[in-house]
């Protein structure tokens, strides 16, 4: 089940390598004279817009499928060569410093959260599959997405953790993207991986162009890049005292490090470590949304407004990668816009590459968003509610993000005070995304709203970079200008990097060798559109390595996916302590599931009631199978 073939693996690197290269030839073909330390992480933004987009397109049509599949390929070709043969390209400039630089700070991190995927997810050893402390939570309904997706073919997909609940209510195109890969001949592992590297790729490399565009210097923007990905607060001071065990369980305990310790109110978590990794929305919406501010930057506020179209194109399937990156891209927009009226002119020359973007712009997102509202299903009420304070429990206002956030905090005074002009202008929008994020709910879950608040300090690392370069620069000695940044890199970076010490030593078992054996039956011999009456665990081979639907998932998942479970929860309940046959029927059971999560959660369970009626589909090793319908 989680092995590939030598056809399947050159199927899928292939159709990786003919998106990547179709993202350079965009790339190219959008900024013509840019070096490759722009062009590459564009690339990678492309790449990822167009695995999320061009298959959805044509699964509308063809389901999502491997003829799907093969169309979307043939697209992908067809837009390179457009791309490409449209008009003759430029040389590239030979590698300079600039590429020199971002290459000295991305190869690192990429090298780092690579191997924290392969060690994270599915890491085979014994028949059984490991994880890591950050994806033990997460992966589980991740894999039931992507492989569900791929296993019924069904697009738009119908979400899988609750049956008889048609719509997602979550950005599935940041699923899609490694769906298409299992058709392709991946396995679940390599399917879930792939996709990912020109994602990060274009997460670290456009917030490092950005960097170098808006604070016009190689050593800014590197300071910037190191900031954000591995900044962090004062939560380290936590561990310090109480000898030598208080500081090591950092390296043991269960969610307890300098940037993330829920009882020290320290939330502010790493970005690598407890976003990237686990987090595939975060991960896909970055990888958009950081090249799209790229963009903007050069069309709103370095007036390169034939920009507006490519910007469009990049955009395009934001709202289903991740909402968050959508509302961020138009608060900032409407700054640059805002701005751009009040300095003028406002000519028709000037306010016609807005209007065509935003028209453009609208075009596609309305419906995307308005689907999404429509059938992601409510929990309670409105997703949208007041709310203040985001994720803050206890502390003063201003000391938790001191304390959580540290030095780049204290740093937004001044560091807006040092900016120039522009940069103030784009912080204006950032401080907007703030005040949003501090006084309203967009999902159930208040800590979500982190999804929003990483954008506002993005911005905040900007001026922190901008004004430590700028008083080291006014330094007249080399020692002194090194002794000031490495203080600052020092007090910013040392609570991330435990943080990553401990995701790199961190492993939990997440399916056993029984799970994984049932998992690899399921997925070869049960129907692509069966549904399991499943214990609500949030382990479940059946849903996560199998991709079936299941009656109801865990209230993890469901809950924060606006979906109203707990009435189909409690059928669960029924259909093992007290089962009626009418009650399959109605709920549409195929197959029941019993194995040791069941026996534990289900004190009363009544497995004589289905061995009496029903034939054992499959038995090994504590789990029990038993066929409802007809195959």
């Amino acid at each position: 089940m989680n092995t590939m073939s030598f056809v399947g693996a050159v199927a899928s690197l292939g159709y990786l390598a003919l998106f990547w290269w179709c993202g350079w030839a965009l790339a190219r073909r959008a900024l013509p004279g840019d070096g490759a330390e722009v062009l590459l992480p564009l690339s990678g933004a492309f790449c990822t817009a167009l695995l999320a987009g061009l298959p959805a397109v044509f699964a509308l049509g063809l389901g999502f499928t491997l003829p799907a599949v093969l169309a979307v390929g043939a697209a992908a070709l067809g837009l390179g060569l457009w791309a490409t043969l449209r008009r003759k390209q430029p040389a590239l400039p030979r590698p300079g410093k600039d590429l020199a630089a971002l290459l000295a700070c991305v190869l690192p991190l990429l090298a780092v959260t690579l191997w924290l995927l392969h060690t994270h997810v599915l890491l085979g050893r014994d028949g059984a599959y490991w994880c890591g402390q950050s994806t033990y939570g997460d992966l589980p309904m991740h894999l039931a997405f992507i492989k569900s997706i791929a296993v019924r073919g069904q697009f738009p997909p119908i979400y899988p953790l609750l049956s008889g609940s048609e719509a997602f209510g979550y950005p599935y195109l940041s699923e899609t993207v490694s769906s298409v890969f299992l058709l392709t001949g991946a396995s679940l592992k390599a399917a879930y991986i792939l996709p990912c590297i020109p994602a990060l790729v274009s997460v670290f490399g456009s917030l490092w162009a950005l960097g170098r565009s808006v604070l016009g210097g190689r050593g800014a923007a590197s300071l910037a890049y190191w900031l954000f990905f591995m900044g962090s607060g004062f939560g380290f001071v936590y561990f310090l005292g109480g000898g030598w065990e208080n500081f090591t369980r950092i390296f043991t305990a269960y969610y307890e490090t300098p940037t993330n310790y829920v009882e020290k109110n320290i939330r502010w978590v790493n970005p690598i470590a407890d976003l990237l990794v686990p987090q595939r929305a975060t991960l896909f919406g970055w990888a958009v949304g950081f090249a799209c501010l790229y963009l903007l930057w050069r069309f709103a506020w370095q007036q390169e407004r034939r920009l507006w179209g490519w910007l469009w194109l990049l955009a395009a399937p934001l709202p289903l990668l991740q909402a968050h990156a959508a509302l961020v891209l138009v608060i900032l927009a409407g700054a640059g816009f805002v701005f751009a009226l009040v300095r003028g002119p406002r000519t028709k020359a000037a306010v016609l590459p807005w209007l065509a973007w935003a028209g453009a712009q609208a075009v596609v997102w309305i419906p995307l968003v308005f689907t999404q509202l429509m059938t992601g299903g409510q929990t309670g009420g409105s997703f949208f509610q007041w709310h203040w304070n985001w994720a803050n429990e206890g502390d003063n206002y201003f000391w938790f993000y001191i304390k959580n956030i540290g030095l780049v905090y204290l740093l937004i005074v001044p560091g807006f005070l040092w900016a120039g002009r522009k940069l103030r202008e784009l912080y204006a929008g950032g401080l907007a995304i703030l005040l949003l994020a501090e006084v309203m709910l967009f999902q159930p879950n208040p800590y979500d709203n982190n999804k929003l608040l990483y954008f506002w300090h993005l911005l905040s690392c900007l001026l922190a970079a901008g004004l430590i370069c700028g008083l080291a620069a006014k330094l007249p000695k080399k020692p002194a200008r090194v002794l000031l940044v490495s203080v600052v890199v020092l007090l910013g970076c040392v609570g991330s990097v435990l943080t990553i010490g401990r995701e790199w030593v961190s492993e939990y078992q997440q399916f056993g060798a029984a799970e994984a054996a049932v998992g690899s039956y399921v997925d070869e011999n049960a129907p692509a559109d069966a549904v399991f009456l499943t214990g609500t665990q949030h382990q479940n081979p059946a849903a996560s390595l199998a991709g079936r639907q299941i009656v109801c998932g865990s209230s993890l998942y469901v809950y924060y996916h606006g979906k109203d479970y707990y009435g189909q929860a409690e059928l669960v309940r029924q259909l093992y302590e007290e089962p009626r046959e009418e009650l399959l029927a109605r709920l549409g059971v195929d197959f029941v599931m019993i194995g040791p999560w069941e026996r534990s959660d289900y004190a009363a369970l009544d497995e004589n009631f289905y061995r009496s009626r029903y034939p054992v589909w499959y038995e090994a090793d504590g789990y029990s199978i038993y066929q409802i319908t007809e195959p």
